[in-house]
């Protein structure tokens, strides 16, 4: 059976990051294919993925990660620079991370229209 967990943006915002990755962490060792709201900073990611690393194992085989951000592409500075101020004072962060145990998430393709997961038959 193939479980998602939908993580919403303010369970997250605000956690230390060692909270944060131990609990992305842990619904993955459950074989839960996670869809976080919003994206994960990039030193945040860098971290999930050091800290999976260390944790591979004959039962764990490590995390497939894919985020992606769903705001409409500006070419306006002066639009560009008033988003990210939002963001910055609002501590919001568009977008979808999917993270998933690589034992049944074989890959994560993305492009600008859509996001496919294709996972693998858990019996082999």
């Amino acid at each position: 059976m193939l479980t998602l967990q939908y993580i919403p943006y303010h369970e997250l915002v605000g956690l230390p990051l060692d909270d944060k990755i131990k609990k992305i962490l842990k619904s993955v060792k459950d074989d839960r294919i996670i869809l976080i709201e919003g994206r994960l900073a990039p030193f945040e990611e860098s971290e999930l993925i050091k800290r999976t690393m260390e944790q591979i194992d004959r039962k764990f085989k490590g995390i497939e990660i894919c985020s992606v951000d769903y705001g409409r592409r500006e070419t306006d500075v002066i639009e560009i620079l008033r988003k990210r101020l939002a963001h910055f004072l609002l501590r919001r962060n568009e977008g979808l991370t999917i993270i998933g145990p690589a034992t049944l998430v074989k890959e994560i393709k993305k492009d600008p229209n859509k996001i496919e997961l294709l996972t693998l038959d858990k019996k082999r």
